[in-house]
């Protein structure tokens, strides 16, 4: 069971954005960072357990050539084995910063010159992958930078071209040495999903076709990729091959974000229909099929929820955003 703690206020509503919160625990430092995106700017908050909001930064989106301020589609922090970098995207470009927000590194312009008149350009789907990160665009491209153990001196070394639409999510999950090891997957409009092995070559390793609903939010965990779709579904598939593991009906309407803590196996979803459920994930020794034990639910009435995510590896607490919400709520386990 879960029980409602402080919650933490912001100076305005979060976007009504799918996954629009991003979370970094610092347990060394007994604090936590969330990250919420509303139009053109971006809230940075540092708490302490008790829920007090020690520390706030507002971020906004590099202008770039236009006459409208760009509006901000994601903010998320990449934990790589060197650092920790914050990313964030919006509809000129991608902005990398340390962790804190207070240095800019890197700024990547996004080239609108393959786009037709009528199609929004945007990048959107962040996640790290070794010491690369990955970030998705309109076009369905996948864009991957190698990132310096420290520095700005950040490449873009790759661009992954399986996607036909625009890519919605990116999750990873550490390869451990591991030859052929799926430790990337990347997900679109139309529910498409890509699973690769990350490294100096990105290698496509499966497709998992989309069935008619877009995949608003991926994970991955020990192999198995877990995605939560426009119908309300959340369906787990053995990331090398695809197979099909489990379909669970977890919610009435488009799942919003999906996270994972993976110390526990334990798996956040939240949907537009107001609900957060909670999911434990465990693999059967005998056969190696996964099998979903519900925990619990949780419902934040009248509100449209953007994002929630664990605040911690283990699961035992957890934050949620909403559009018209003027503030972050969090949960922890009694």
């Amino acid at each position: 069971m879960f029980r409602r703690e402080r919650s933490i206020p912001l100076r305005g509503s979060a976007a009504a954005l799918c996954n629009n919160l991003s979370v970094l625990p610092l347990p060394t430092r007994s604090l936590t960072h969330f990250g919420v995106v509303h139009g053109p700017s971006a809230q940075l908050l540092s708490a302490a357990p008790e829920g007090a909001p020690l520390a706030q930064r507002q971020l906004h989106a590099k202008e770039g050539a236009g006459v409208s301020p760009p509006l901000i589609t994601q903010i998320h922090w990449c934990v790589l084995p060197f650092r920790v970098l914050l990313v964030l995207t919006s509809h000129r470009g991608i902005q990398m910063y340390e962790s804190d927000g207070s240095v800019m590194v890197y700024w990547h312009a996004l080239d609108a010159g393959d786009a037709s008149l009528v199609q929004a350009v945007f990048a959107r789907g962040i996640a790290a992958s070794g010491h690369y990160i990955c970030v998705g665009t309109w076009s369905g491209r996948v864009l991957v930078f190698d990132i310096p153990t420290k520095g700005p001196n950040i490449v873009l070394s790759e661009e992954l071209a399986r996607h036909q639409t625009p890519i919605t999510d990116i999750a990873t999950e550490p390869a451990q040495g591991q030859d052929c090891v799926a430790d990337t997957v990347t997900a679109d409009d139309s529910g498409l999903l890509c699973v690769w092995r990350s490294g100096p070559k990105f290698k496509l390793l499966t497709q998992i076709p989309g069935f008619g609903a877009p995949c608003s939010s991926v994970q991955l965990w020990q192999g198995t990729v877990a995605a939560g779709y426009g119908n309300g579904q959340v369906r787990l598939y053995e990331a090398s091959t695809g197979t099909l593991h489990v379909q669970i009906s977890a919610h009435a309407r488009a799942v919003c974000a999906l996270d994972l803590a993976p110390e526990a196996g334990k798996l956040l979803s939240a949907a537009e229909d107001t609900f957060i459920h909670i999911w434990k994930l465990s693999r059967n020794p005998e056969d190696g099929y996964i099998e979903v034990e519900h925990c619990h639910g949780e419902c934040v009435p009248d509100t449209q929820i953007c994002g929630a995510r664990f605040c911690d590896l283990s699961g035992s607490s957890f934050a949620v955003t909403g559009y018209d919400l003027a503030e972050i709520l969090r949960f922890s386990s009694m």
